[in-house]
């Protein structure tokens, strides 16, 4: 008897040390589309470098520390939420009725429980409603004011729908609208000068599909993903894409691969993009690399949708494939070095 217990608490032993010892990984994108470098700024390419590099670190202490890949990808994506450069929280883009509406979704690899949220106005980081939904109720999608009624039930932070609004983002609604912005009395001709570049500035992914996300992978060989977005430019009757779509815009399994995608959210809904990815790793055994490419250059290209994801296998290896003419992206690899690009090459 006391042999069989010794024998356990070794194997225990073993097994924690093997665990503790796996390789992390983590990496992310803010976006696909048309994103042009001819179109971008040195300063403003030094952002979102900067908040990139920001979000994979505050992920990967996480995951040093011994914290799970859903703390880890909410912490992620929460930096980006709150930062005005994506399409996310913070920088979110404006409906046709000049609102922000919100989607997010979570997925745990381990046991494929996942949490979702739609079309919610004042959650100030939807990934965190999202994860609140996986753990803290028996559903996985919770939508509108009845999201909101739970998010406050659970101490998720709330903020008046202000908050959201950015400059960029408004003149982005109004030219859509062919409204122009109200103009304050400037009475400096150099401070008007400023003003006028400031508002007609054209930014480098104007063009592009806005969304964050996230994929990790933990000490303990668990693979998480997740999704945020502010949704399409004038969008209307309460529009939702992929993002907060399970198996569309998120996808975890700790058999197959992470996956979060941005694109053409209905053309994502209608391909499954990231279980679909997650499926040819695992029916067909092929690469994740591979599997990414056959969907997103392939299967999409085919049906004219654009975007693309990032994926994570097991083994923490990172995974890219856009079909635009850029994606912000990045990782961090198993030497704890950051790496981050935008444009295609």
């Amino acid at each position: 008897m006391k042999i069989a217990l010794l024998f356990s608490l070794l194997l225990s032993s073993i097994t924690f040390v093997i665990a503790a010892d796996r390789d992390i990984a983590i990496a992310i994108h803010g976006g696909a589309g048309t994103i042009l470098k001819s179109n971008m700024t040195p300063e403003l390419e030094k952002q979102y470098h900067a908040k990139m590099e920001e979000a994979l670190k505050a992920g990967y202490q996480i995951l040093q520390s011994g914290g799970t890949s859903l703390d880890a990808i909410q912490t992620t994506i929460v930096v980006m939420e709150n930062s005005p450069l994506f399409n996310a929280g913070k920088g979110a883009v404006f409906t046709h009725q000049k609102t922000n509406e919100l989607d997010a979704s979570i997925m745990d690899g381990s046991n494929l429980n996942a949490g979702a949220v739609a079309g919610v106005t004042k959650v100030k980081n939807p990934i965190k409603l999202a994860a609140a939904v996986m753990l803290k109720s028996k559903h996985v999608m919770l939508s509108g004011k009845g999201a909101e009624t739970f998010a406050e039930q659970n101490n998720i932070e709330l903020v008046p729908a202000e908050y959201f609004r950015t400059e960029r983002r408004w003149n982005q609604i109004l030219k859509v609208l062919n409204e122009k912005p109200k103009q304050s009395k400037i009475n400096n001709h150099k401070d008007k000068v400023a003003y006028q570049q400031k508002t007609e500035m054209i930014w480098p992914d104007d063009k592009k599909f806005g969304t964050v996300g996230a994929v990790a992978l933990d000490k303990q060989g668990n693979l998480a993903a997740g999704t945020s977005t502010g949704g399409m430019t004038n969008k209307q009757y309460g529009r939702i894409g992929d993002a907060p779509i399970i198996g569309a815009g998120t996808y975890a399994d700790n058999k197959a691969c992470a996956i979060s995608a941005t694109g053409h959210g209905e053309y994502f809904i209608r391909a499954a993009v990231a279980h679909d990815v997650c499926a040819r790793v695992l029916y067909k055994k092929i690469p994740l690399q591979q599997a990414a490419d056959e969907v997103i250059q392939q299967k999409l290209a085919t049906m004219g949708a654009e975007g693309g994801v990032v994926g994570l296998s097991p083994q923490g290896k990172p995974i890219f494939s856009f079909n635009s003419s850029g994606m912000y992206r990045g990782y961090i690899d198993t030497n704890g070095k950051i790496h981050t690009a935008i444009f295609k090459n």
